[in-house]
């Protein structure tokens, strides 16, 4: 990309746009508490409800990535958006379990076209020793995002309620529609096919053949699994279990996911300059993931054994981790497949990864119901945690460009 301020400029508004789309997406969880008194929810229901997002955006990721490879992807991005935005507004109208699961599933489908588009617009124009600042910009925005929602929306929740929570959080974040429909995305790309790599895009079954794209996705599922344990359950856990007064829940949890942002801005930048200085980035994103995964299972037995002061540590400590974790993960996903196969590579390896979205909510609610703790629900966890070092190490035997051998134009 020669245009380098062009390029930074479209990374920061990828980077607000996560932001959002992080916030829209926990505001259940922060409301979780409050919601289920009111609508007289079991912890059963309030696990399925945070689940469900997870049943429309994994699945989409693969229609996601299908379609930042065949048009506009500042289009795809904008429609996706405003999806979103209207499911979460409709959201703090809601008065029945039905009608929130379904506005979960209409949410999940519009944010799933978050990843798989910016990923396809960073390898395209953004330079691999220059990638990890961007992905790290990303990151920033996805730990910025259940920051400000638990923090902001927390306070919203106590002193105006639930309803309230979702409609002026939904309303302000259509207002990031103005710059993207306006800056540099337009520029980049209509320029995008020119600075394509000559032959055909691989197809999605040539990508699933691949044994690389198979270890990404697992190690994509095992980061997610504990992430999503977290997202999803920390608000409730603090209250319910450990007596957190949802003031309290929300800073520490504010302040968690703000340690992710200066996990991932360190990262991004420790990343950039290995890469720069000769280092390979199989080694150095091989080697940044491992630690991500070991720290987390760490920092887990901390929450879950610690007293008050250990507790409030290993939040802050786990949340730096999922900073390491979230600015490599896509930079893997779009050095191996390229600029020909980025859009459809992540909407596959954030399919599989996101099935851990699926299952993990669900199942946490499950397990606290049958067995009256956490305890369970962390150890597994945790044991995903650790099954993702085996992802990165033993699946995926180098990290490096994958040799397409496309000579026709693929369908899927």
């Amino acid at each position: 990309m020669s245009d380098a301020k062009t390029a930074r400029r479209l990374s920061l508004l990828l980077a607000a746009a996560i932001f959002i789309n992080f916030v829209d997406r926990g505001n259940l969880a922060t409301a979780a508490p409050v919601l289920a008194t009111e609508l007289h929810l079991s912890a059963t229901q309030i696990g399925i409800l945070l689940s469900a997002f997870y049943w429309t955006y994994a699945v989409s990721q693969l229609g996601a990535g299908w379609l930042a490879e065949r048009y506009p992807v500042q289009r795809v991005i904008a429609a996706g958006f405003a999806l979103w935005c209207f499911a979460t507004i409709a959201t703090g109208f809601a008065s029945t379990f039905i009608s929130l699961l379904c506005l979960r599933l209409v949410l999940g489908l519009g944010e799933s076209v978050a990843f798989p588009c910016s990923s396809k617009m960073l390898a395209e124009n953004v330079a691999v020793d220059r990638r990890g600042r961007s992905n790290g910009d990303i990151a920033i925005g996805l730990a910025l995002g259940p920051a400000f929602g638990t923090f902001v929306g927390g306070i919203i929740l106590a002193r105006y309620g639930w309803r309230a929570l979702f409609i002026s959080l939904g309303a302000l974040s259509l207002l990031w529609l103005i710059p993207w429909l306006m800056g540099p995305a337009r520029t980049l790309s209509a320029r995008a096919p020119q600075n394509a790599e000559a032959g055909a895009n691989p197809s999605f079954l040539e990508i699933i053949r691949q044994r690389a794209a198979l270890g990404a996705g697992l190690g994509h599922f095992c980061a997610n699994y504990i992430f999503y344990f977290v997202l999803s359950w920390l608000p409730y856990y603090l209250v319910e279990i450990r007596g957190y007064s949802l003031t309290r829940m929300a800073t520490i949890g504010g302040l968690a996911y703000a340690m992710h942002a200066v996990g991932a801005l360190a990262t991004g930048w420790a990343i950039d300059k290995q890469i720069t200085a000769g280092e390979s980035p199989h080694r150095v994103y091989r080697n940044t993931l491992i630690i991500s995964e070991i720290g987390s299972a760490v920092c887990l037995l901390g929450v879950l054994l610690g007293g008050p002061v250990l507790l409030d540590v290993s939040l802050l400590a786990v949340g730096f981790t999922f900073g390491l974790a979230s600015t490599t993960l896509y930079a893997v996903g779009q050095l191996l497949a390229g600029p020909k196969a980025a859009g459809r590579w992540i909407g596959f390896q954030g399919a599989v990864g996101n099935l851990a979205g699926i299952a993990g909510p669900a199942i946490t609610g499950y397990l606290v119901d049958k067995t009256g703790s956490f305890a369970s629900a962390f150890g597994l966890a945790i044991a995903f945690s650790l099954l993702g070092v085996l992802a990165w190490t033993v699946v995926i035997s180098r990290i490096e460009p994958v040799r397409w051998s496309s000579a026709s134009p693929s369908i899927l």
